[in-house]
């Protein structure tokens, strides 16, 4: 299918109007700068037009209102041997303080261990890994806030920076339409700073993902 110029350029100057509106990093620096790192975020005229296209190639995700750019920004997606799926997909469930079911954290006074639900020490407490802002779009399958690498690295969901995924969460809702593929129109015309590679820094305290300190470890919101 053909793309009319016309809604290129739209879409171009939406994205530029976008990206000019703040300073970003351009992918260096440490732990500090990796929690500094934000983007530029719209909210939409009518939430029922919201859209959102993954860029399994780029790593990257595009929320759409119309030709109009609400929120452009890198993510991590499955690695090839545990892929994020590729297709149209309908978001069915969000849950600001998500936890996973299977893996995460077992604990004992102070201290925590990351393992899964069945292999935790006997005697020991078991708390989920914590996903915050969780928007489910195939069973099992969702968005969430976690550590945004610079190469594919995850199960196959999509992970989101902190400070970036309460605003993707106000994005959408139940029934807002996703497109997930190799490649989207969008890289060719989006330039989307990185933050810092994830995989090089310090991992938080695991008493951090037992409470409930990651499910508030990001900025306060801003939108346009």
């Amino acid at each position: 299918m053909s793309i009319k110029p016309s809604i290129i350029l739209a879409a171009a100057a939406s994205i530029a109007a976008l990206l000019s509106s703040c300073n970003m990093p351009t992918g260096g620096g440490g732990l500090a700068a990796y929690q500094a790192y934000d983007l530029p975020t719209k909210m939409p005229t009518n939430p029922n037009n919201v859209r959102v296209k993954v860029s399994l190639s780029k790593q990257r995700v595009y929320v759409m209102e119309g030709t109009t750019m609400l929120l452009a920004m890198p993510v991590s997606v499955g690695t090839p041997a545990t892929p994020t799926p590729a297709g149209s997909f309908t978001i069915f469930g969000k849950e600001a303080k998500h936890r996973a079911a299977t893996h995460g954290y077992a604990y004992s006074g102070s201290e925590v261990k990351q393992t899964f639900l069945d292999k935790k020490p006997t005697g020991w407490s078991f708390k989920g890994t914590p996903m915050p802002y969780w928007c489910e779009f195939k069973p099992n399958y969702g968005f969430h806030t976690g550590w945004v690498k610079h190469q594919p690295c995850t199960h196959g969901c999509i992970r989101m920076h902190e400070n970036l995924s309460p605003k993707f969460f106000r994005l959408v809702k139940a029934g807002t339409p996703v497109n997930i593929s190799y490649s989207q129109p969008e890289d060719a015309t989006v330039n989307v700073p990185l933050p810092p590679d994830a995989g090089p820094l310090p991992d938080y305290q695991g008493s951090m993902y037992v409470g409930d300190g990651y499910f508030t470890q990001h900025k306060a919101p801003n939108f346009n």
